[in-house]
């Protein structure tokens, strides 16, 4: 009996099956913009996105936003009809888009392309874009977000998080800068905010009721507050400190830590707020800051856009 050789070839690797995409939705078509002017977004954030978008079973469109366009693009976007529109700007581009589709546009996935990130940290837990954008590929769901509109008649703004009005909103700058490492930057803007903290007192009514003075007026979306369960209204945190002493310590917390938890502030749960002053009203909405005319009005949107995120909140994962 003769021995006979077998050739043997290399031995065949099976691919790797595609990661499974979320079963809550159908994403066969998507479509992602991309804001590379924006504060942390490289000018490889399309391609990585692409390829990030060639690792599942959908047909994606990655548009890099262009300076004078963003209005076409944006509109040719949502016309488009995709199953959802994933955003990688920062928090004025990312709320522009959200307002533009809503409720009844295509579902949304603002991801963390900005400074502040405040909506995409509130529905994904994380400022990594790429791990945003997995998340919402592997675990979204349609979800109802709601907000609030700030109109002074002239100018008309959503947010999805949170608004400041009133010389308080100049300490934003001051909290950013401390959380970016920027000490002397951060007590260069406390400074500039503690200078106007009494220079300009709000005068407020929540849903009618008779007007009270304020130094200023932090109203909070459900999806951020912490003293709301129900998607009802806005919560809304009126500082009042007494004195330079109390402002000083409401500037720290408002670098250091939760300027909600200070004393001089009180919550209450509102849906129609009207804001006068004597001069105009700064302001900081979503993370941008804002001049308002010297009368404003602000109402709760109970359905304000569609996003596409985990029903479940996310652990912080940067």
């Amino acid at each position: 009996m003769t021995d006979v050789e077998i050739p043997v070839g290399p031995a065949e690797i099976p691919e790797a099956p595609l990661p499974a995409l979320t079963p809550h939705v159908s994403l066969k078509t998507v479509i992602m913009l991309v804001n590379s002017l924006s504060g942390s977004v490289s000018n490889q954030a399309a391609e990585e996105a692409g390829a990030i978008f060639s690792e599942y079973d959908c047909q994606a469109s990655v548009v890099s936003l262009e300076p004078g366009q963003f209005d076409e693009q944006i509109r040719t976007a949502i016309e488009a009809c995709p199953d959802a529109l994933f955003v990688l700007a920062g928090d004025g581009t990312a709320g522009t888009i959200a307002s533009r589709a809503g409720p009844n546009g295509p579902l949304v996935a603002p991801l963390p392309g900005g400074t502040m990130n405040m909506l995409p940290k509130a529905l994904y837990g994380t400022a990594d874009w790429k791990a945003a954008l997995r998340l919402a590929l592997e675990q979204g769901e349609a979800q109802d977000v709601a907000g609030g509109e700030v109109s002074d008649g002239v100018v008309t703004q959503a947010f999805y998080c949170a608004a400041i009005l009133g010389a308080p909103a100049l300490w934003a700058p001051a909290r950013e800068a401390m959380r970016t490492g920027k000490v002397s930057l951060a007590w260069t803007h406390a400074r500039k905010a503690l200078k106007r903290a009494f220079s300009g007192r709000l005068r407020y009514s929540l849903d009618g009721s008779a007007m009270k003075r304020t130094e200023a007026l932090v109203l909070i979306s459900p999806m951020i507050s912490k003293a709301m369960d129900e998607n009802t209204g806005l919560e809304a945190a009126a500082m009042n400190p007494t004195d330079a002493a109390q402002a000083f310590r409401l500037a720290a917390h408002a670098v250091l830590n939760d300027w909600r938890n200070d004393p001089a502030v009180t919550t209450k749960a509102t849906r129609k707020v009207e804001v006068t002053a004597r001069s105009r009203i700064p302001a900081v909405i979503d993370g941008e800051p804002i001049l308002l005319k010297s009368t404003a009005r602000v109402k709760f949107v109970k359905k304000a856009f569609k996003a596409l995120a985990p029903t479940l909140p996310v652990e912080d994962a940067a």
